[in-house]
């Protein structure tokens, strides 16, 4: 239920962890626990079924699918995990029309602004109800005030009991998390509460 941060200069490992996090690079020591379970003590298969249920990430490149419209994009990880085509469709009607995107739905990534792209990427990440965000640069690309909507949805969603870890370079984005973890050289080396931690208290 947690919403962290991880800042630190580059190359100091912060999407390397949550590849680690996510179930996708597994680690030299240490264990990933998710649900108590020890997810790379489980075979490759059982743990991108783990990753398809519990784990929604989005990317600072959005990693839309380019020739697929911004619903057929939402639909992708409802179809993975075998959703029928009526659930499907109305499952991502629903969670465009949350990130108001419903007047874009048949629109293909290069129709879309930089912004409605992430927004469709919010989407998409959502569908198959994580306990787990893991947001890796997710404003990079943004403008200021588009940057800002997507962290109002990062809260929004953390709100309703879903765990965000976000790796971020903007300070302003950092300070908006409940807690703050430096990393450095693979180490986390400072550890502070939130602007979100304070507003709490």
């Amino acid at each position: 239920g947690e919403f962290v941060s991880v800042v630190g200069p580059s190359g100091s490992g912060k999407s390397t962890l949550l590849l680690m996090l996510g179930g996708m690079l597994s680690p030299s020591a240490g264990r990933v626990l998710l649900d108590d379970k020890s997810i790379y003590d489980l075979d490759a298969n059982a743990r991108a079924q783990l990753r398809k249920q519990k784990v929604g990430f989005v990317f600072q490149t959005f990693n839309l699918v380019p020739y697929l419209t911004a619903i057929e994009n939402v639909q992708v990880p409802l179809y993975l995990v075998g959703r029928d085509d009526v659930s499907q469709q109305s499952k991502a009607e629903e969670l465009l029309a949350r990130v108001g995107l419903s007047d874009r739905m048949h629109h293909k990534p290069c129709e879309l602004s930089v912004g409605q792209q992430q927004r469709v990427a919010l989407a998409r990440m959502l569908a198959n109800d994580p306990a787990v965000i893991l947001a890796d640069e997710p404003t990079g690309n943004l403008d200021p005030e588009t940057s800002q909507q997507v962290i109002d949805f990062l809260e929004e969603v953390n709100g309703e009991g879903r765990t965000v870890v976000m790796v971020t370079h903007d300070p302003r984005a950092a300070e908006r998390a409940k807690r703050i973890l430096r990393l450095d050289r693979g180490a986390i080396v400072s550890e502070k509460p939130g602007r979100k931690a304070f507003a709490a208290a």
